[in-house]
C-alpha cells in the first residue's frame, strides 16, 4: 500500500520502522512520548494528529547529537526557586495592564480643558441632551471659576434642574484634567455622600467617550474589571499605578505623563469625620482637599432643629472650609435646597450673612400667569380628568387651545422642562404648584411657604431658651413646697424632668437629662449611644428598663435638693410613663416592687379631644381620688398599685401657658442657668408639638399634634407631668381649681370624744 511519510497515523509509524532487520525498535508508547514532548514540530499539515516522519527523524538526529548535560539532578531548594520565579513572571506579565490606546480625539480633549459647558456637552450628551437655561448658564461660569481660579459658590436652584448632575461633572473635569489633586465630595449624610461617589464611579467604568480620549485614566480603571482586590497589584510598566477603588475613596492610576495621575476623590457625610483629610502621594508629598462639593447638606429633619442647623454651618465654615490646612484656600461648591425658612441652605445663599459663598437662588417660575379664573378653571378640570380617565389629557387640550391667555405674565426659567404629556414649561410648573402648593413653593421655587400651625399663639424655641432664672442646677427657690419628678419610657432610653413648685403653680425647671447619660449636648432618640440595652447587656427589654428605673430613681428619689433657706427637699412624687406599649407591665411591677413605692406611680396621659367626654364629667366611684383634670381610680383588677390618669391635651395647654408668662409674674416657668445654648435640644422638645383650636359638644378645647419635622417630644412629656405630679401634691394656680383655704387645725380625739358625749347629753334632756 502508498505511504505518504509527511502526514502518517502514529500506529503506522511505528509498524514502520517495526518492519525492518532490526527487528522491534519503537513501542507505540514511546511514540506517543516523543509526540507529546516535540509537539507539533513533526506533527503533519494537514492533519495535527498524525506524524511527520521526516520531521520525527530530524526531531531524533537533533535529540541524539544535543550536548550532554553533564550537571547532577537539581536539588529540592533550586528546583522551589525554579518554580518561584516562573511563577512570579508569570504574575508580573499578569498583573502589567500593558501599553495604552492612543487618545481618540485630541482636539476634543484639548477643547474641554478650560471650558466646562462643553466638557459636560462632548462627554455626556445623554445626560446634558436638552438646551441650557440661562440660568443653567450662569452656574456653569460659577462652577468654571471655583475650580479653575478658586471660591465658594452656593446654588439653590430648582428639584430636578440637574444641579447635583453638574457637581459631579464638575469634579470629574477637575480630576481628568489635574485641576485639582484632591477632591471631597460631603452629603448630609455619608449614605447620600457614597450615591454620589457610585455615580461618578459609574461613569469612570462605562462612558464610552471618556475611555477615547483620557485612557491614562480610563484604561488601568477597565483592567480591574469590576475587582477592588487587583488594585494594590496593578502595574504600568513594571511600576505600581497604586490605583484605589474602595466603597468611600477613589485614587485614580499614577500614570508617567497624565495629569490626573494620583487624584483623589473621598467622601463624608457632614456631621461625620471631616477634620484632617490628607492623603500622601508616591513622590512623598502630603496633599489634602483643594476642592470641596457639598451636595443638599441638610435633611428635614436637620432644617427643621435650629441646633442642628447651627451645627451645620459651624461644621460648613470651620471644619469643611479648614480642610485645606494652613496658608490654603479652599474652593467649595454647594448645590442645596431650601426646605423652610432659616435653614442652613438659606442662611449660606444670604449674601448678608456669607457674601463669601456668592449665593445664588434660582426658580422655576420667576413671574406667575396673571390669568388666574383661567387656571382655577384649569385645575377643575385636571381634578375630574385625574378622577374619570387617570391622566390629564383634557386639562392639557383645554390649556392648548388657551395658551396664549393662560401663559399671560409667566417667566419661566427652562423653557424645555416639562413631561411627555404637557406641552409647556408653565404647565408644568402649575401642575407641580396644584399637586402640591408647599412643595412647589419649598423645592422648586427655592422659597417655603411659612409654616400653618394654627391661628392660636405657639411657643418657639427663642422664648423657651430665655426663660432663664440664673440659679444654678439643682437649686430651689425658698417659695417651692413642692419638688415633683417624671419619667417618660423609652425602648432605649429613659427621659426624666425635674421641677420645683409654688403653691400658685409658679415652676421651676431644676434638672432633666436622659439615662443612660449621652455625654453630649445634642442628641435624638435615633442615636443614643450608650442605650439601655448597652448599659444592662445580660438584660432583655423588659429587664433592662426595669433595671434602668431601678438606678434612676435610686439616684434622684435619694439625693436631698438644697432650698434658699437651707432646707433640705426631697423628691415628693415621681410619675413613670406607662403607655409605652411593652413597659405598660414593668412600670406597674417596678412601682409596687420599688423601695420607693410611696413616692412612684405609673401615669397614663388620655388624649382627651372636643368631642371627647371631659374628665370632670368622668363618674366617680367609691375609692377614686379626683384632682383638676386628673383622676387616680380605684386599682381593684390593676396589679394592686394605683395609678394616675390625666388629660393631656389640657396639661400640654397649661405647660405652653406657663412658659408664655413673663418672668416674675405668678404662674411662670423657667429654666435655670444663664447660658441660652445651654437649652436649645430642652426647647426643641418644648416645641415639637402645635396646638389647634377645635369645638365640639359645645366646648373648645387645644388638641396637640407633633410637628412633621420633629420627632421627640419626650421632655414636653416630662414637663407635663411634673405639674400633673405638683397638682397631685396641692399646688394650685388661682382661678383654675377650688379656691385654696387655709388647713383646718388639728383636734385630738379626746376633744372629739368630749364633743360627742355633750351631744348625747343635750339630746337626753
Amino acid at each position: 500500500m502508498p505511504i505518504n511519510p509527511s502526514s502518517m497515523r502514529v500506529v503506522d509509524v511505528a509498524r514502520l520502522l517495526n518492519s525492518t532487520d532490526y527487528g522491534f525498535v519503537l513501542s507505540q508508547g514511546q511514540l506517543y512520548r516523543d509526540f507529546n514532548r516535540a509537539g507539533c514540530r513533526i506533527a503533519a499539515t494537514d492533519n495535527p494528529r498524525n506524524i511527520n516522519l521526516l520531521k520525527y527523524i530530524a526531531h531524533l538526529c537533533d535529540e541524539l547529537h544535543a550536548p550532554a548535560v553533564t550537571a547532577g539532578a537539581r536539588s529540592y531548594d533550586e528546583r522551589r526557586e525554579a518554580e518561584r520565579a516562573r511563577q512570579a513572571e508569570q504574575s508580573v506579565s499578569g498583573r502589567d495592564i500593558g501599553a495604552l490606546p492612543d487618545v481618540a480625539n485630541g482636539e476634543r480633549k484639548a477643547a474641554g480643558e478650560k471650558n466646562f459647558r462643553f466638557f459636560c456637552e462632548s462627554y455626556f450628551p445623554e445626560v446634558f441632551h436638552l438646551s441650557w437655561s440661562p440660568d443653567h448658564l450662569k452656574a456653569i461660569g460659577k462652577i468654571e471659576t471655583a475650580v479653575l481660579q478658586g471660591g465658594l459658590f452656593a446654588l439653590a436652584m430648582p428639584r430636578g434642574s440637574g444641579k447635583s448632575t453638574l457637581a459631579e461633572a464638575a469634579c470629574l473635569w477637575a480630576m481628568l484634567y489635574g485641576h485639582r489633586e484632591f477632591v471631597t465630595l460631603i452629603g448630609a449624610t455619608e449614605s447620600a455622600a457614597l450615591e454620589m461617589l457610585d455615580s461618578i464611579k459609574t461613569e469612570l467604568e462605562v462612558n464610552e467617550l471618556l475611555e477615547q480620549d483620557f485612557p491614562e485614566v480610563i484604561y488601568p480603571i477597565k483592567a480591574l474589571e469590576g475587582i477592588a482586590n487587583r488594585c494594590a497589584g496593578q502595574l504600568y510598566k513594571g511600576e505600581r499605578t497604586r490605583i484605589s477603588w474602595t466603597s468611600g475613596e477613589i485614587v485614580l492610576p499614577t500614570i508617567a505623563g497624565s495629569r490626573a495621575s494620583g487624584a483623589v476623590v473621598r467622601v463624608s457625610g457632614i456631621t461625620g469625620r471631616i477634620r484632617g483629610m490628607k492623603f500622601k502621594k508616591q513622590d512623598g508629598r502630603t496633599i489634602r482637599p483643594s476642592l470641596v462639593i457639598i451636595d443638599d447638606p441638610q435633611t428635614s429633619e436637620s432644617a427643621g432643629s435650629l441646633e442642628q442647623t447651627r451645627k451645620r454651618v459651624r461644621v460648613l465654615a470651620g471644619d469643611i472650609l479648614g480642610l485645606s490646612g494652613p496658608g490654603e484656600k479652599i474652593s467649595g461648591i454647594m448645590p442645596c435646597t431650601i426646605i423652610r425658612p432659616g435653614d442652613m441652605a438659606e442662611q449660606i445663599l444670604s449674601k448678608e450673612k456669607y457674601p463669601e459663598w456668592n449665593g445664588e437662588r434660582t426658580q422655576m417660575l420667576y413671574e406667575l400667569p396673571k390669568n388666574t379664573k383661567l387656571w382655577e378653571e384649569y385645575a377643575e378640570i385636571r381634578a375630574e380628568s385625574l378622577r374619570t380617565e387617570g391622566n390629564i389629557q383634557a386639562a392639557t387640550d383645554f390649556y392648548a387651545a388657551h395658551r396664549e391667555a393662560m401663559d399671560t405674565g409667566a417667566l419661566v426659567a427652562w423653557e424645555e422642562r416639562f413631561n411627555h404629556d404637557e406641552i409647556s414649561a408653565v404647565q408644568h410648573a402649575m401642575n407641580l404648584n396644584l399637586q402640591d402648593e408647599v412643595a412647589f413653593w419649598s423645592k422648586y421655587q427655592n422659597e417655603p411657604l411659612p409654616e400653618n400651625l394654627g391661628s392660636e399663639e405657639q411657643l418657639s424655641i427663642d422664648l423657651v431658651i430665655h426663660k432663664l432664672n440664673g440659679r444654678k442646677t439643682h437649686e430651689i427657690p425658698v417659695g417651692c413646697n413642692h419638688l415633683t419628678m417624671f419619667i417618660d419610657i423609652q425602648k432605649v432610653l429613659l427621659f426624666y424632668t425635674v421641677c420645683a413648685w409654688e403653691d400658685d403653680f409658679t415652676g421651676y425647671v431644676v434638672d432633666y437629662g436622659a439615662y443612660p447619660d449621652q455625654r453630649r449636648r445634642y442628641f435624638s432618640l435615633a442615636d443614643a449611644t450608650p442605650m439601655l440595652q448597652s448599659t444592662f447587656p445580660r438584660a432583655g427589654l423588659e429587664g433592662a428598663i426595669y433595671s434602668g428605673l431601678e438606678a434612676l430613681t435610686s439616684q434622684y428619689l435619694a439625693m436631698e435638693f438644697r432650698r434658699d433657706d437651707g432646707a433640705a427637699m426631697k423628691i415628693s412624687k415621681c410619675l413613670i410613663d406607662a403607655n409605652w406599649g411593652a413597659s405598660t407591665e414593668v412600670v406597674y411591677q417596678f412601682c409596687r416592687q420599688s423601695p420607693f413605692a410611696g413616692i412612684v406611680i405609673p401615669s397614663h396621659g388620655r388624649y382627651i379631644g372636643a368631642s371627647s367626654k371631659p374628665m370632670s364629667e368622668y363618674k366617680k366611684t367609691a375609692g377614686d381620688r379626683v384632682g383638676h383634670n386628673w383622676r387616680i381610680p380605684n386599682v381593684a383588677g390593676r396589679c394592686g398599685v394605683r395609678h394616675v390618669v390625666f388629660d393631656a391635651n389640657y396639661w400640654k395647654t397649661f405647660i405652653h401657658a406657663r412658659f408664655m408668662v413673663s418672668m416674675g409674674d405668678r404662674g411662670c416657668l423657667s429654666l435655670w442657668g444663664r447660658e441660652p445654648e445651654r437649652h436649645l435640644l430642652f426647647a426643641e422638645h418644648m416645641t415639637s408639638e402645635y396646638r389647634v383650636r377645635t369645638e365640639g359638644r359645645g366646648r373648645s378645647v387645644d388638641e396637640w399634634k407633633l410637628r412633621p419635622e420633629s420627632n421627640d417630644n419626650h421632655w414636653f412629656d416630662g414637663i407635663v407631668g411634673c405639674a400633673v405630679a405638683g397638682s397631685m401634691s396641692g399646688a394650685v394656680l388661682p382661678g383654675t381649681d377650688t379656691p385654696w383655704s387655709a388647713p383646718r387645725a388639728k383636734i385630738r380625739l379626746s376633744e372629739l370624744q368630749k364633743k360627742k358625749v355633750e351631744k348625747k347629753s343635750e339630746k337626753l334632756r
